[in-house]
C-alpha cells in the first residue's frame, strides 16, 4: 500500500491494513520465548584461584580483608565466577590518555568562569 497515492476513500482499507499488521506484531511478540534465567553455580576456592590467578593464602587474605566477594557456609568459602570477573574488572588502571581527558574535563568545569 503506497501512502503517497492514498485517497480519503481508501482510508478504511488503510486502517484495516494497519490493524492486521499490529495483530501480526502482537502475535510475534507474544510467541517469543523468554530464555531461561542463567543458573549461577557456586565454585570453591580452588576454582577461584584459577580464575583470579592467585594462591590460596592470597585469596584467604583478600576475603579476610573483605576485598574479594565471597559467601561462607560453615567453614567453606564459595564464590561466583561472574562476581570474581567483575572484581578483576574494577581493578583496571586508567591509561595516560584517560587521565589526561579527565584532567582536561575537570579543569574546564572548575575554571570555566574564571578564565575568559
Amino acid at each position: 500500500m503506497c501512502v503517497d497515492e492514498m485517497t480519503f476513500d481508501e482510508l478504511p482499507e488503510a486502517v484495516a491494513y494497519l490493524i492486521k499488521e499490529v495483530t501480526q506484531i502482537k502475535e510475534l511478540v507474544g510467541c517469543r520465548e523468554v530464555p531461561p534465567p542463567i543458573k549461577r553455580v557456586p565454585i570453591g576456592i580452588d576454582e577461584a584461584c584459577k580464575i583470579i590467578g592467585k594462591a590460596k593464602p592470597t585469596i584467604y587474605t583478600l576475603v579476610r580483608k573483605r576485598l574479594l566477594p565471597c559467601y561462607k557456609n560453615g567453614k567453606k568459602l564459595y564464590f561466583f565466577e561472574d562476581e570474581l570477573l567483575d572484581w578483576i574488572g574494577k581493578g583496571k588502571k586508567k591509561t595516560l590518555l584517560e587521565i589526561e581527558s579527565e584532567v582536561a574535563t575537570d579543569y574546564q568545569k572548575h575554571f570555566k568562569g574564571i578564565i575568559k
